[in-house]
């Protein structure tokens, strides 16, 4: 049903078109995002009261509950199916969202000093779990919730719509894959972590004029839905006010195909065809095996689950009988 009621307009999926994003505004309450976030700080170990625990800027936090989009948010379901064909073509796993947070606080040595986006280090495109194709499924679309307000110098995502072009190109003439780093597999056989780091990513970011620039900014309930080929970068919070976001991946049941015989394309696949210059890619096909890799992150997320379970049994230990409100797993 939110499939059917919350398709994108006509006006919506131009844009996207344009620009590789589109930004979707209350499509969850303040209420659900307050419940869901009950216990962050907990897990966080930190106090919100006192900056002087807040000693990590950014964390990538673990999962540990999951709930379905469509009841969640279903004008952000409908919306994600509106881009990408359908909801028949979108991975049964992609329906659910988690509480895996992304908590960007700033530092003290920061404090009230934004940085240009051309300085960022961060660029990169998502997907560090698996070999890039031009056509890859596991990254499908780049989905930001917002739960808690960002404000402009507030530590937003920065994206950079202009950098897809290039991203795609590589990709493009890459059909045997290439690494989450862009390296090509005859380079990096293992696909191992690359010396140069995110250096083709940030590349492409300091050669890109201040108006090539958008930082992701909004109320609790927006939620924005980007092409998976965005380049992107966390900016840096030099306000210190807390910012919270959550960044689930969208899997497709096929890889994108971009010559079909119907013209029957999603709008993402419009929009990779339109930043190549191409109305379609006849011929074109991945040539390497599809493969996943065991990212750092992944590994470091286990530890950092561990130690959240370890924080959250202390809590309920030391309130005893008193119920400590968890949101319970739908999946």
């Amino acid at each position: 049903m939110a499939e059917e009621e919350y398709q994108l307009s006509d006006a919506q999926i131009e844009h996207f078109l344009e620009h590789g994003w589109i930004k979707l505004s209350g499509c969850f309450s303040r209420e659900k995002a307050a419940e869901l976030q009950d216990t962050l700080w907990v897990r966080l170990g930190m106090d919100p009261h006192d900056m002087s625990t807040w000693h990590t800027e950014r964390t990538n936090m673990p999962f540990h509950n999951t709930f379905p989009i469509s009841s969640l948010a279903p004008k952000a379901w409908g919306g994600i199916c509106s881009l990408l064909g359908g909801s028949a073509r979108i991975n049964p796993s992609a329906s659910t969202w988690k509480d895996s947070f992304i908590v960007n606080l700033g530092s003290p040595a920061t404090h009230n000093q934004p940085v240009a986006p051309q300085h960022l280090t961060n660029w990169h495109c998502d997907g560090d779990f698996f070999v890039h194709y031009l056509d890859s499924p596991e990254q499908a679309l780049l989905v930001i919730p917002l739960w808690t307000d960002v404000v402009p110098g507030g530590g937003g995502t920065m994206i950079c719509p202009a950098g897809m072009g290039g991203i795609a190109r590589h990709l493009y003439e890459h059909p045997e894959g290439v690494s989450p780093w862009m390296t090509p597999r005859g380079e990096n056989p293992d696909f191992a972590a690359d010396p140069r780091g995110l250096r083709f990513f940030t590349d492409i970011a300091e050669a890109m004029p201040d108006e090539a620039f958008v930082e992701v900014t909004g109320e609790v309930g927006d939620v924005y839905l980007l092409h998976p080929l965005m380049l992107h970068s966390a900016s840096r919070n030099a306000l210190r006010r807390i910012r919270v976001i959550t960044n689930p991946p969208v899997g497709i049941r096929e890889p994108f195909c971009f010559d079909r015989e119907d013209g029957a394309y999603s709008v993402v696949e419009r929009k990779t065809l339109k930043v190549l210059g191409r109305e379609r890619l006849e011929g074109w096909r991945a040539q390497g095996e599809r493969q996943g890799i065991v990212s750092a992150g992944m590994k470091m997320k286990i530890e950092l689950k561990r130690r959240e379970e370890e924080r959250l049994a202390r809590l309920r230990e030391k309130q005893g009988s008193v119920e400590v409100k968890e949101v319970q797993p739908v999946a």
